[in-house]
């Protein structure tokens, strides 16, 4: 059987990042307007936020990624 690499093209890698920066502002707002709200649940807020650092991880590896000599 043969083996089949996925070239991931600088476009791709683009393309991912704005993505993740769109979801990545939508969670912002998203926590916003939960943190304002009386008696929000504290576990989803705490949820939301731990996604939001990790698309923010993502999109800095990714960025990484397009151009490794770039500092984040």
């Amino acid at each position: 059987m043969r083996d089949q690499h996925h070239v991931i093209t600088a476009e791709t890698l683009r393309d991912r990042i704005l993505q993740l920066e769109s979801e990545h502002s939508g969670l912002d707002r998203l926590i916003d307007r939960m943190s304002d709200e009386p008696g929000i649940d504290d576990f989803e807020l705490q949820r939301l936020k731990k996604r939001k650092l990790k698309v923010k991880d993502t999109i800095i590896l990714l960025q990484l990624q397009l151009e490794p000599d770039a500092r984040a």
